[in-house]
């Protein structure tokens, strides 16, 4: 097991072609940071939005942290895997981790995902941590939902996956955009049992005004 208890040292993040993408590099190097052994996993369409979100043009091949990080995250390991890749050790039940996140998870990949459509490496990953009943995460960032969305949804979290939806909360005063990507980051985090500083958290107080400087 991992040093806080979880069935492995290794969490899978996937980036999908939904807007957002600043929530999924925020959340790799925090967990890099953290000491966390990464599978990454990027859509053709999420290398797509990265690149106009966040100016980011990644090489096809042997990506480095430093390909994404302004800042050291060497006290963890990053592992690239192309999403065609079904050899990848993430395809398969008997390979242990802690947990996946797709964030940010596009409509398309929570559509496939419910349907049980194991078309690349991502979607084949989240069918093995559901039938595996581990810990999946979804970070849908679309707005408003249609039908099918929610539907799909729905079929996803009674399959044993948690929907969490990047949507920051304003109640611990964000300054900047930075705090507010944080705050869903921070959330992920707590789904993964992986320690954080990243918002404050919410606590009890006498005095209202303490209260709300207290939130995370």
């Amino acid at each position: 097991m991992g040093g806080d208890g979880t069935l492995s040292n290794d969490l899978v993040v996937a980036i999908t072609g939904a807007s957002g993408s600043a929530y999924g590099v925020r959340l790799l190097e925090v967990l890099l940071s953290a000491g966390r052994r990464v599978h990454l996993v990027i859509s053709p369409a999420g290398r797509q939005v990265l690149a106009h979100e966040l100016h980011l043009s990644l090489p096809a091949e042997q990506i480095q942290p430093a390909d994404l990080f302004e800042h050291d995250v060497s006290d963890g390991e990053l592992i690239v895997h192309d999403h065609g890749n079904f050899m990848a050790g993430i395809a398969s039940g008997s390979f242990l981790t802690g947990g996946m996140v797709i964030c940010p998870c596009s409509m398309g990949t929570l559509a496939a995902i419910a349907g049980g459509l194991s078309t690349n490496l991502i979607h084949r990953a989240a069918d093995v941590h559901l039938k595996e009943r581990r810990r999946l995460i979804l970070v849908p960032r679309e707005t408003p939902l249609g039908l099918i969305g929610l539907e799909n949804m729905q079929a996803v979290a009674r399959a044993g996956a948690v929907i969490l939806p990047a949507s920051p909360g304003f109640y611990h005063h964000p300054r900047s955009i930075a705090d507010l990507v944080d705050f869903v980051v921070a959330r992920i985090c707590d789904q993964l049992g992986v320690e954080s500083t990243l918002a404050r958290r919410w606590s009890v107080s006498t005095d209202s005004a303490d209260s709300a400087d207290s939130g995370g």
